[in-house]
């Protein structure tokens, strides 16, 4: 059986291959301390490997499991000559619970686990002072019970206080022994009479208690909530780290601290940090903070142990890690521990600073600068975000669908939006979800809110896409349109009532918060050029409106990956145009009422062209099935059908035919194009006219690319484009310009991709629409995943919902096929992507592996995808050096 349990000490430390993964942050990082000979305790860490069989046994460790770990206690008394449960020189541990990467919600330290009755006695007579053992044993109790038991803290404090009335003790004088004994003897007797539980007096049967509670706190609510939040795979697991305890809490000699390699406010190479000295003072309880030192001013007079010692250790940590470092350490009797060293915490704002000094300083090369960098992170450059503070009223949390934060009154509805924005006041728009002829309501208002919906919702992807703060899948929220109320946990709100919304966090938060809007500094702006340097993939940005590609530009878009004409109908008027021309009875009446669209699809077109500024502008045409743009409920049916002219029974039928089964598997995309030629003959006309309208008044040529939507057969793509020539032929013959176009499409059906080599012999340019083509792979809406998908994560039957960052087995190797036959076929042919996992780091990785030419996302993520294109096309080119890959390239 594969090793699970691994021991340290100074000096030798046993790893396995991926320490972090197997070991945790926290074991990891005191194995790497101990090979470096630095002061650790000595200890031992059970691997992820040991909690993930145990997770499968409900949580018990598995009697094999307790032989490895009673092994590595009989391994830690031979290296610190005491004994658990012993009868002289006692040993005790510190238990710490780490991951991969740093989580809330996991379980807090234990200490002072193997105290007992007995071992309680010994250990204070070896201390010398009987008080502080007892003090530790009530500590131990009441965490042990916490972890374990569920216990509630309260129940402890109220035996407290009851105690401290009843026996006359507290205040300013100290506990006697007597006093703690007593104390203990009613925390013990609460957990047998009211918990049902005897407290363990068997240090091993307490060590395995705490380790099996630790294990559960993965499946905690914060840290699944946490994971969701940040993709963190529901089978990745945590590791414990048991080590010898160090007594840092008694005597002049003892205190806890934090020690900086550099001052983070300067960068200069300067030992800082803090150190409590918690000196001999029995009238302070345990807890309380004692005196702060200044490290910086090397108070070496009052500090304890061997400061120059400290600055040595924490000087050769940097070395090792090359970064800046932050030390956490104990001193315990005068004796220095270290106990965990990581890079410095800093800000992002604060990293891109340091990384940028350090290249100019010529300590690192740009690449290493970037790779420091995560580029999820950058968001909080991009967004106004809440001042927290300890009093936020927050009524419920739903999912963080898109970043920032916004208050503003609450609205029900698109119109009333609208209304508040005309007076210049600001909105939060709380629908049960979100419909596409909500976007003119969306584009005004400060910020989203659904009950239901994932992060790949229409809600989700529609904020993202024009930088708006968006909560999902607030299922806790009642929405009740008659009364115009919102009720949270009992409490009822009303339109106009104000609301702050958290789009980082999911959180919902009563009353208008105060915000930071961040700025953009020089620093930001040189990474970015590091970034441009060392990537291969273009990044464009999926946009439609004038504001939309105004921000992609100011953050570096290199054109527009993904117009999506149908939010463009929603605009103004024109919903009533549209809606004519779908109540249409003829192919005359269909033509009359795209005349009156035409103009104005062929303004958007021209400024969004003029914005791009000869920069490639990739338009789909109309995709929807057609009853997205019909009138819903019976007052906004009678009111359009008196707009229209037509009776409102003749206008209800006609609705009622347009209802299918399951639309979006239905009459969309390039199969209404089929039956409404006329359609994609008007959007044609409006696109050409429109490049050779701004291509006059910028004296450039604009070279627009036109995207049918879902192919699935060649000779779909084959009709389509003939009808697109057609009228590029005519247009170029009236306005008398020849106007350079491309024609490809958008590949989201598996069988585009089985015949993507064929596809690819009549298109000039394929675009991989990751959000339709995970959900035909998989046969799921993405509308409806969120309802099972965390259920999913938790059994660890998937790592990360498929909708948010790219299935690699499944639909990545479809990708992958797709790109080799098109290669094959048309090798100039352009390939790129432009769904929602075109603006994730870990996708964009996948996408350098293949090929990719482009990815394509919403305008407040470009400067994530530039980032982590770069990191990407970095991690290849050093892979590809050692292994000899080469990547799939035009």
């Amino acid at each position: 059986m594969a090793k699970r349990v691994f021991t340290f000490k100074r000096g030798s430390a046993e790893r396995p291959a991926d320490a972090s993964e197997a070991l945790g942050l926290k074991g990891a990082n005191l194995a790497t301390l101990a090979s470096l000979d630095l002061p650790v305790p000595p200890g031992f860490t059970v691997s992820t490997l040991g909690w993930r069989q145990s997770m499968t046994a409900h949580g018990e460790v598995s009697q094999s499991l307790r032989s490895e770990i009673l092994s590595a206690v009989e391994w830690l008394e031979q290296t610190t000559g005491r004994v658990f449960d012993g009868k002289t020189r006692p040993l005790l541990l510190a238990l710490r619970v780490g991951a991969r990467a740093p989580m809330p919600g996991l379980a807090d330290t234990i200490l002072d686990i193997g105290l007992n009755d007995r071992t309680v006695e010994t250990f204070s007579t070896e201390l010398g002072d009987p008080a502080f053992a007892f003090r530790s044993y009530r500590r131990f109790i009441e965490s042990f019970a916490l972890l374990v038991y569920g216990a509630d803290p309260g129940e402890f404090e109220d035996i407290a206080d009851d105690e401290r009335d009843r026996a006359g003790w507290g205040g300013a004088e100290p506990a006697t022994v007597p006093q703690w004994r007593a104390l203990i003897a009613r925390d013990l007797a609460f957990l047998e009479e009211e918990l049902g539980h005897a407290f363990p007096q068997t240090p091993f049967e307490q060590l395995i208690a705490v380790v099996e509670a630790a294990f559960s706190s993965w499946r905690g609510p914060v840290a699944r909530a946490f994971r969701v939040l940040h993709g963190i795979s529901e089978n990745a697991g945590l590791a414990v780290t048991a080590h010898a305890m160090i007594f840092n809490e008694r005597g002049e000699k003892s205190g806890t601290g934090r020690a900086f390699s550099r001052d983070m406010a300067t960068g200069r190479s300067l030992l800082t940090g803090e150190f409590e000295l918690r000196g001999r003072d029995d009238a302070r309880e345990i807890g309380e903070r004692g005196t702060m030192l200044d490290l910086s001013v090397g108070d070496d007079t009052r500090f304890p142990g061997d400061l120059a010692a400290l600055s040595t250790y924490v000087r050769r940590i940097e070395a090792h890690f090359g970064d800046a470092c932050e030390v956490d350490f104990m001193v315990g009797d005068g004796a220095l521990f270290l106990l965990q060293s990581r890079p410095a915490r800093r800000g992002i704002a604060e990293a891109i600073r340091v990384a940028v000094d350090m290249v100019r300083e010529g300590l690192i090369d740009e690449e290493e600068a970037l790779l420091r960098i995560d580029p999820a992170s950058l968001d909080q450059m991009l967004h106004p975000t809440i001042e927290r503070a300890e009093n936020l009223d927050i009524l419920a949390r739903g999912l963080p669908a898109s970043p920032g934060a916004a208050s503003g009154e609450i609205v029900f509805s698109a119109e009333r939006a609208l209304e508040l924005a005309g007076e210049g006041r600001p909105s939060i728009l709380v629908r049960t979800e979100t419909l596409p002829d909500d976007i003119h309501g969306m584009h005004v208002t400060e910020g989203v809110l659904t009950v239901r919906g994932g992060t790949t919702s229409h809600a989700a992807v529609v904020a993202r896409g024009i930088g708006k703060p968006c909560v999902t899948g607030a299922s806790a929220l009642r929405i009740n349109l008659d009364a115009q109320t919102l009720t949270a946990a009992g409490r009822v709100l009303r339109a106009g009532d104000r609301l702050t919304i958290d789009g980082a966090t999911g959180d919902i938060i009563a009353g208008a918060c105060k915000l930071t809007t961040p700025s953009l500094s020089g620093d930001f702006a040189t990474l970015m050029e590091f970034a441009d340097r060392a990537r291969r993939m273009a990044v464009r940005t999926n946009a439609e409106t004038p504001a939309e590609a105004r921000a992609a530009r100011a953050f570096g878009a290199e054109g527009i990956g993904l117009c999506r004409t149908e939010h463009m109908f929603f605009e103004g008027g024109r919903v009533g145009a549209m809606r004519e021309m779908i109540l249409a009875g003829s192919e005359e009446g269909r033509r009359a009422a795209l005349a009156r669209l035409l103009p104005m699809q062929r303004s958007d077109f021209v400024e969004l062209f003029e914005i791009m500024a000869g920069m490639p502008v990739t338009i789909r045409l109309l995709d929807p099935p057609l009853h997205e743009f019909l009138p819903k409920g019976e007052g906004e049916v009678a009111e359009t059908a008196l707009a229209l002219g037509i009776p409102e029974k003749v206008l209800a039928e006609r609705i009622e035919t347009l209802q299918e089964f399951n639309p979006m598997l239905g009459h969309r995309g390039c199969r209404l194009a089929i039956s409404y030629p006329e359609i994609v003959e008007t959007q044609a006309r409006a696109i050409f006219e429109a490049a050779i309208e701004a291509g006059e008044r910028k004296g450039k040529d604009v070279v627009p690319e036109i995207m049918v939507p879902l192919v699935g057969l060649r000779k779909e793509l084959d009709f389509l484009k003939a009808r697109i020539v057609e009228v590029a032929e005519l247009v170029q013959a009236e306005r008398r310009r020849r106007v350079s176009y491309h024609v490809g499409t958008m590949i989201e059906l598996p069988r585009a991709i089985i015949r993507a080599d064929t596809i690819a012999e009549v298109a000039d340019f394929f675009s991989f629409g990751t959000n339709d083509l995970t959900q035909t792979v998989y046969g799921i809406s993405r509308d409806d995943a969120a309802n099972f998908m965390s259920t999913y994560e938790r059994h660890g039957i998937i790592d990360r919902d498929p909708f948010q960052s790219i299935d690699v087995e499944g639909v990545g190797e479809l990708i992958s096929i797709g790109v080799e036959k098109a290669r094959r076929a048309r090798p100039d042919i352009t390939l790129g992507i432009c769904g929602e996992q075109g603006g994730d780091p870990a996708s964009i990785s996948f996408f350098e592996q293949v090929g990719l030419d482009y990815v394509s996302c919403s305008p407040f993520r470009v400067p994530i995808a530039r980032v982590a294109a770069a990191q990407a096309a970095i991690r290849f080119s050093r892979g590809s050096r050692g292994s000899g890959k080469a990547r799939a390239r035009g």
